[in-house]
């Protein structure tokens, strides 16, 4: 019988930025969604920025060695997510601003793994985000404007890149990645 980790389709593993501020609104809609992707693991961070995702179905040592690279090379930076955008299939996100130096990170780590592209993909321009909620007959922007404005405008320190493993019943922190702080 195959394990997770041999079928994309059971889970997969996502290189993400965590973000704290926005634990507790992204874990609930989490929850009301879908409750088996809501993680025990108290390091795991529902609230998230991707960077690169799905990533290697069963990283090595040697893929997660490159990921500590890329990221002991990669000076500590800030965003700060303010405003509420919509993607047109209708996903409800915060933008992190600047996105320069996210994207960059996207791109490196791309590079460092071409069998595995952003979002496997699907997408020409990979745009940083937050995903809040998607909208509905019930979910509109207004209603999860509301839901986030006193914790926003958010500071995210970006210091680290997490390893995740998403799954149903299984979400979970695989290992961190610490970025390069300041001299």
């Amino acid at each position: 019988m195959p394990s997770a980790a041999d079928d994309p389709l059971m889970g997969h593993t996502v290189l993400a930025v965590p973000v704290p501020a926005l634990e507790e609104v992204v874990r609930e809609r989490t929850a009301f969604y879908d409750r088996s992707f809501v993680s025990a693991d108290t390091g795991f961070a529902h609230a998230h920025i991707t960077v690169l995702g799905p990533w290697v179905p069963a990283p090595t040592a040697d893929d997660r060695t490159a990921v500590a690279e890329i990221a002991a090379t990669t000076t500590c930076f800030e965003v700060k997510l303010a405003q509420l955008h919509e993607f047109p299939d209708g996903l409800l996100h915060l933008r992190p601003e600047p996105d320069d130096e996210l994207r960059l990170l996207t791109r490196r780590l791309a590079a460092a793994f071409p069998a595995h592209p952003p979002y496997g993909g699907e997408f020409s321009d990979v745009v940083p985000h937050l995903t809040l909620d998607q909208r509905s007959s019930t979910v509109t922007p207004e209603a999860v404007h509301a839901r986030v404005a006193h914790l926003l405008p958010a500071t995210v320190p970006v210091d680290r890149i997490d390893l995740q493993w998403w799954a149903n019943h299984d979400c979970r922190l695989l290992q961190t990645f610490p970025l390069q702080r300041d001299m």
